[in-house]
């Protein structure tokens, strides 16, 4: 099944934010700041190493560019702020300020970097599903810790990370000369950039609209395709 690695991930990461749920309520507001903190330094950490992958730093800075243009222009932050208030509506324990976040938050972590390119690809190509499985593993737990500091909003991450990888895997006969190690690296360059920005979220250093760039993730697949 060409998909399989992809639902086993999609499980792991829905099983993890969900059992996060259920630890929040054991955890002290103190622990759950700490938690926070801490996960805000680590983003900021992994995005600071995938941003150091970048081997033409001109693609990562148009990406860039050309994302946020997108991005604002489809308002991906705000459609996330309604998807919020909608879940605000039906929940009493989990705000829409911190649904946004933590849906934001678990969706770069799982969507960005090469492992799940290269995983994808290789579920896509060779219905060898290793990769994803290792990655799966990792996902889930760190969908548990996401899911108690941030709550249901982990959960929802799943949509976007089975949309992406399976978008790669069912396309990866058409994409995969176009995904070259270069490629890669200038994808995983500009998601770097994007934990970044999303660290100083988290940390409330400052208020950027990290959702608004989330396009510049697919734009140097473009970019390498047109200097051909």
């Amino acid at each position: 099944m060409i998909l399989l690695g992809v639902i086993v991930n999609s499980v792991a990461v829905l099983f993890g934010g969900l059992s996060g749920l259920i630890l929040k309520n054991g955890i002290p507001a103190r622990f759950g700041d700490l938690i926070m903190n801490g996960l805000g330094l680590f983003t900021l950490a992994v995005g600071t190493s995938f941003f150091l992958k970048s081997e033409n730093i001109m693609i990562v800075i148009l990406s860039i560019v050309i994302g946020c243009i997108l991005g604002e222009w489809l308002n991906i932050d705000k459609r996330l702020e309604d998807l919020g208030n909608s879940v605000k509506e039906r929940s009493n324990k989990t705000s829409a300020d911190k649904f946004s976040k933590g849906f934001v938050t678990a969706t770069l972590m799982f969507c960005v970097g090469s492992m799940a390119i290269m995983g994808s690809l290789q579920s896509g190509l060779l219905n060898n599903h290793e990769i994803l499985y290792t990655k799966s593993i990792m996902d889930g737990i760190t969908a548990l810790i996401l899911g108690s500091a941030f709550g249901v909003g982990v959960a929802f991450s799943v949509l976007p990370l089975f949309l992406y990888q399976g978008s790669i895997v069912l396309l990866a006969s058409f994409i995969s000369p176009y995904l070259s190690n270069s490629v890669i690296n200038e994808m995983t360059a500009v998601g770097g950039i994007l934990l970044i920005g999303l660290a100083l979220v988290v940390l409330d250093i400052r208020k950027i609209k990290v959702a608004n760039m989330l396009p510049a993730l697919l734009v140097p697949i473009i970019i390498m395709m047109l200097s051909k």
